[in-house]
């Protein structure tokens, strides 16, 4: 086989967005998040605006999806939409920053809570060092997505169905607890803007399944409800997990917590908590990472295939059936970010802006592409066209705004790196 088969189920895919979306986030930004809003009330809110927003931008992919339904999602629909330097830039930026950095840092997260379990198992300090197991969890999903889509699919199911059950136990044993909340040290504030951006990052990865479009059977029917399932299946996990916060420790004890799913499991299993908690988010930061591992290396094979100085990228293995190429350069560039940056931090502001900066020019493509391709058969339309693409749009544009205003060095470093793809794009066009 030298192109990819469609073997992606309905059930496969919606798994797939919602192993990516339901990494560590949930249990690192719920307090952050009621440091922003007032009450419950306003806890709930935020993340139900934050749900429908991804809705919108999901909606809007699935469009783009089912009308081109190609391996390499994004890539695809900005050459459509805007020429091939636009899907190349994007291609590009995936390539060097995006997409290795999202895996380095979802296997910083396994590292950090599978370093706790070994110290907590052995009584001391970790024999191992944190990135090694960060560079372990690269290698070996990296190595089982090279063997064959279904071993990869398979592995995807596995770590989705596992974390979703770990979420919702977390969920029961806040309510068997019960008994009145402790009362909690007012926390800071953080502007509701701000609140927005962490909540929106934690429900990231919705679009990832544009990227194995050419994979999902019966694409004019599956990807459209896989990305609405997957979406919506989040969402509603998202509010069990901050009602299960809530019963547990209040609007107060949330915001300040630190460990705020430990913190909810100790109300039930004092002892236990930091042990099942730091596996359930080894294994939540897995499927994210196998996830991102999948669909990362489907949007290198595209670039490979149209352009001629990624050439070895667009290659199919014809025995394996997947990407080789791709996923073992992807999988080298996350490992070196590793070694390079030796933690998580600061590696989501250093993509932000540049990942918002697409979602926002591919919205924008849905309209577009409605004019410049009018004849092009759409098995789904977007609901409320034109509000819905133009609220996401607008939602990216502030999403932009907001990480160039907090880190603006850092945004600048990120547009430089961005606009180095436009000579490589121009060298690879030029004749031999």
């Amino acid at each position: 086989m030298s192109a990819p088969a469609r073997s992606l189920s309905l059930f496969d895919a919606t798994s797939l967005i919602v192993g990516i979306i339901v990494g560590a986030g949930i249990y690192q930004m719920a307090p952050d998040v009621a440091k922003g809003v007032d009450g419950a009330l306003g806890l709930f809110g935020i993340w139900v605006l934050g749900g429908l927003l991804s809705l919108c931008g999901a909606l809007c992919y699935a469009e783009l999806a089912t009308a081109y339904p190609e391996q390499g999602g994004d890539y695809v629909y900005l050459n459509r939409a805007y020429g091939d330097w636009a899907g190349f830039l994007f291609g590009w930026v995936q390539l060097v920053v995006v997409r290795p950095g999202d895996i380095a840092v979802m296997a910083f997260a396994f590292a950090t809570y599978a370093d706790a379990i070994a110290t907590g198992l052995t009584g001391g300090a970790s024999p191992v060092a944190t990135s090694a197991y960060a560079v372990a969890a690269v290698v070996v999903l990296t190595a089982i997505n090279v063997t064959g889509v279904r071993q990869g699919t398979w592995t995807q199911n596995l770590l989705t169905v596992a974390k979703t059950v770990g979420l919702l136990l977390i969920v029961a044993a806040a309510f068997a607890g019960g008994g009145a909340p402790p009362a909690a040290v007012p926390a800071e504030r953080v502007p509701f803007g701000l609140a927005l951006i962490f909540v929106l990052f934690t429900y990231g990865g919705w679009n990832e399944m544009a990227y194995v479009a050419a994979e999902v059977r019966d694409p004019d029917r599956n990807i459209g409800r896989a990305l609405v399932l997957g979406t919506s299946a989040v969402t509603v996990l998202y509010l069990l997990a901050n009602g299960a916060f809530l019963v547990a420790l209040g609007h107060g004890g949330v915001a300040a917590s630190t460990k705020v799913a430990t913190d909810t499991v100790a109300a039930v299993f004092p002892e236990a908590a930091a042990l099942l908690v730091s596996a359930l988010i080894c294994v939540s930061a897995l499927g994210a990472v196998n996830g991102l591992v999948l669909t990362g290396a489907r949007i290198s094979y595209a670039l490979g295939r149209d352009h001629r100085l990624f050439a070895r990228l667009g290659r199919w293995h014809p025995r394996l059936g997947t990407p080789v190429t791709a996923l073992t350069v992807q999988g080298a560039i996350a490992i070196g970010l590793i070694a390079t940056l030796g933690s998580f931090v600061g590696a989501v502001l250093y993509t932000a802006a540049a990942v918002y900066a697409f979602y926002l020019a591919t919205t924008l493509a849905v309209i577009v592409l409605r004019r410049k391709d009018p004849q092009r058969p759409r098995a789904f339309r977007v609901p409320a066209y034109p509000v819905t693409p133009i609220v996401f749009a607008a939602t990216c544009a502030l999403l932009i705004w907001s990480a160039v205003d907090y880190k603006p060095a850092i945004s600048l470093a990120t547009l430089a790196l961005v606009l180095l793809g436009l000579p490589v794009w121009w060298w690879g066009r030029a004749p031999r």
